[in-house]
């Protein structure tokens, strides 16, 4: 069973960089479809960075341009790298897998069925 451990979750201010860390175990990468995904407070969880096949990428639009995805095969570790942070980032932070076999779009949480534990981000003004 594959298992997903996030970290790097931190408290920092407008405009700082964070790099988030997912650590996956008994986990063969060409088998599934990676995402992040965030949840603020109050509000429902959302996609905002998934990386399938071949190592395209996709984002959503409140995160292009300042948030990239990225995995290191060697390490099993996924990543995503947070930058040009903003008040509205702040929420807690999940990684999760899906078989690559989904024809679902890449974003929606409900598509994946593997999920870590969270790490939270918190962004001050």
């Amino acid at each position: 069973q594959v298992q997903l451990v996030e970290s790097g979750g931190s408290s920092v201010q407008t405009g700082g960089s964070l790099r988030l860390s997912c650590a996956a175990s008994r986990f063969t990468y060409s088998n599934y479809y990676l995402g992040w995904f965030r949840q603020p407070p109050g509000k429902e969880r959302e996609g905002i960075a998934a990386i399938g096949r071949f190592g395209i990428t996709g984002y959503d639009d409140s995160v292009k341009g300042r948030f990239t995805i990225l995995e290191d095969n060697a390490k099993n570790t996924l990543y995503l790298q947070m930058n040009s942070l903003k008040p509205e980032d702040t929420a807690m932070y999940y990684c999760a897998a899906r078989p690559i076999s989904s024809n679902s779009p890449p974003l929606v949480p409900s598509s994946y069925n593997t999920w870590g534990q969270g790490t939270q981000v918190t962004v001050s003004s």
